[in-house]
């Protein structure tokens, strides 16, 4: 099965460029249909158009409330013939009535080991609290913030010297890899939700592949990412 797929954003949109550049190289069976921001001046716009992708801004504050903001943007989605959400840095917490539209095919990115740190600074938050690991996670959207049932997370270690910035950038190359790896597994019809458990199919068949000095990721990544 191929994705048809539309990225939310908010900003530079390093996550969407990971996403494009593994639909490009064959790895990700995905069909990236468009991608909307709420900001004018994400970067992510730019991207999506260097790959002739449709990219369109949306900016809330022009709307009277958040059922209208998500009415649209859902109007735009399906009108671009996306069937899959991904949010990626998109800095909204999106309502019922956007999640419903879409139900089990919304996925977000948090740099966090969640549940610790959720909310916009999970960086910063994991290093200012002194944490020896840190990393990242893809999870289903519910409309809780950063809470849905978790698809796979990647692990780093954290340094006494760490602020938000370096621990970030360390979280950002596994970010990279385990979005696009969630979004392959959910094109091929491979995750089931149960309760708050994601099971995989076939878990752990695949090869194994080589990872950054310290890092973990669960479930394994597979050839490709």
């Amino acid at each position: 099965m191929t994705l048809d797929l539309a990225v939310l954003v908010s900003g530079s949109g390093s996550n969407l460029q990971a996403v494009i550049d593994r639909i490009e190289s064959g790895a990700l069976d995905a069909r990236l249909r468009l991608v909307l921001s709420n900001k004018p001046q994400a970067y992510g716009l730019e991207r999506a158009r260097k790959h002739g992708v449709p990219a369109l801004c949306l900016e809330h504050g022009s709307f009277p409330d958040r059922e209208a903001f998500d009415a649209e943007m859902v109007r735009l989605i399906r009108e671009h013939g996306a069937d899959t959400v991904a949010m990626a840095g998109f800095m909204r917490m999106v309502t019922p009535r956007f999640l419903s539209a879409f139900p089990g095919r919304v996925v977000n990115i948090h740099p966090a080991l969640l549940p610790s740190f959720p909310g916009v600074h999970g960086q910063r938050d994991a290093a200012d609290y002194g944490v020896r690991f840190s990393g990242c996670t893809v999870h289903f959207v519910d409309e809780k913030m950063d809470n849905g049932p978790i698809i796979i997370q990647a692990v780093v270690p954290a340094y006494p010297g760490d602020d938000g910035k370096s621990l970030g950038a360390r979280i950002l190359e596994l970010e990279h890899r385990i979005y696009p790896q969630a979004l392959q597994w959910l094109a091929q019809g491979r995750l089931t939700v149960s309760g708050r458990k994601v099971l995989l199919a076939n878990e752990g068949q695949a090869p194994t592949v080589a990872l950054p000095s310290g890092a973990m990721v669960n479930p394994p990544l597979e050839p490709g990412f």
